[in-house]
């Protein structure tokens, strides 16, 4: 596959190791391609003004919007968590969030995305791909149009 369209995904990281981080709290967001034989960080983006990371905050636009902006072209985000209306905002963008219960290594996130992009990708990352249904598309009832 020559020819095969890089995903761009987002993961929300303190250290640039490791996922562990919240949407609100992230002080960084690591900008990845990926393809099925390769990943590569193309940015970094980084934040001084961030949330509390137990998520309590008063001025959620003001930190939230220039986040979202900023992740503009992401197909994914990886984050611990995030609240209802940052979720929206993302969703909003055309960004997919996944949330993980506890912090991993950002080796494996982005293994387990090449893994995903190897088998037969969800309904919604295969449309961002522009890629034909497969055989796995049957068990979508919503996505057979026969």
């Amino acid at each position: 596959m020559t020819s095969e369209t890089p995903l761009k995904i987002a993961i929300a990281t303190n250290d640039m190791e490791h996922l562990d981080a919240h949407f609100g709290s992230a002080r960084k967001f690591a900008i990845y391609e990926v393809t099925t034989a390769a990943a590569r960080v193309v940015e970094v983006l980084e934040f001084d003004d961030v949330t509390a990371q137990s998520g309590q905050h008063n001025d959620i636009d003001d930190r939230i919007t220039p986040k979202v902006e900023a992740l503009s072209g992401c197909a994914l985000l990886f984050v611990l968590a995030i609240g209802g209306p940052s979720a929206a905002k993302v969703v909003r963008a055309g960004i997919h969030p996944i949330k993980r219960k506890a912090p991993e290594p950002i080796a494996e996130v982005l293994a387990q995305t090449q893994t995903m992009l190897k088998g037969s990708p969800p309904p919604f990352l295969r449309k961002v791909l522009c890629r034909p249904k497969t055989d796995f598309a049957a068990d979508y009832a919503e996505d057979v149009s026969e």
